[in-house]
């Protein structure tokens, strides 16, 4: 009965918001401050899935700049969780296909969200450029997931360079998003579902590494999310037994 409620509800409420806030969009359509709007607003249903969100951004994370947001991509809750982390003036990089999903595809162009084709890579590799142009002519920042899908329980899949080729060509600095595991603990019929934390990591200066490079800042910046990652798991896994 919990399951079906919450379900009931999630649909009720991403329809509205969707709805509502594509009409809204259409007054100032792909203006980049939408998206934090409407990712905080998904994330307003991570209570009603019974997670408690614990948000960290200590004093030397907060970057005032353009940059490229880098986070872990878990699964569907990433949506009521990691859309808390969206930061005014950031976007999103998604494939295609999204546009098409009834309500929440034209929300997602509308807020100005960057569509790219995955099966096409020369394209992929052109829409790398735009995004560095874009960073010279807009003031935004880009939010991306480097493993490229969903990791589903797997751990910290490999990261793929392409966030990171545009960082160094944009001389943007990159900063790690992580969030502790959810994979497999959120039950929808318990009612609670345990603690969950993230937190934004201090920026890190891409300004030292030459394009060349991009493989090994990506593999720099895996090694660090995967150990904050497992701290943040740890300290969950502490409370439990305390």
């Amino acid at each position: 009965m919990l399951l079906v409620l919450r379900i009931l509800i999630t649909i009720l409420y991403s329809f509205l918001v969707c709805l509502l806030g594509s009409v809204y969009c259409l007054f100032r359509p792909r203006a980049p401050h939408h998206v934090a709007t409407f990712s905080h607003l998904f994330g307003r249903l991570a209570p009603l899935f019974g997670i408690t969100l614990e948000q960290r951004v200590s004093a030397n994370a907060i970057y005032r700049g353009n940059c490229i947001y880098i986070a872990n991509h878990q699964n569907n809750y990433d949506m009521v969780t990691t859309s808390n982390l969206v930061q005014p003036g950031t976007v999103t990089m998604g494939k295609k296909s999204l546009l098409w999903i009834p309500f929440f595809g034209p929300l997602y162009w509308l807020t100005g969200n960057i569509l790219i084709d995955r099966n096409n890579w020369t394209k992929a590799h052109g829409t790398i450029a735009q995004i560095a142009e874009q960073f010279r002519t807009r003031d935004i920042s880009i939010l991306m997931f480097p493993e490229g899908t969903r990791s589903r329980g797997r751990g910290l899949l490999q990261f793929k360079t392409g966030a990171f080729h545009a960082a160094i060509a944009a001389a943007v600095p990159v900063v790690p998003i992580c969030i502790s595991t959810t994979s497999g603990k959120i039950k929808l019929n318990r009612w609670s579902n345990g603690h969950v934390i993230m937190e934004i990591l201090p920026p890190i200066d891409t300004s030292a590494w030459g394009k060349d490079r991009a493989r090994e800042l990506s593999e720099y910046c895996h090694r660090l999310m995967l150990e904050k990652i497992e701290q943040l798991d740890a300290e969950i896994a502490r409370g439990k037994r305390s």
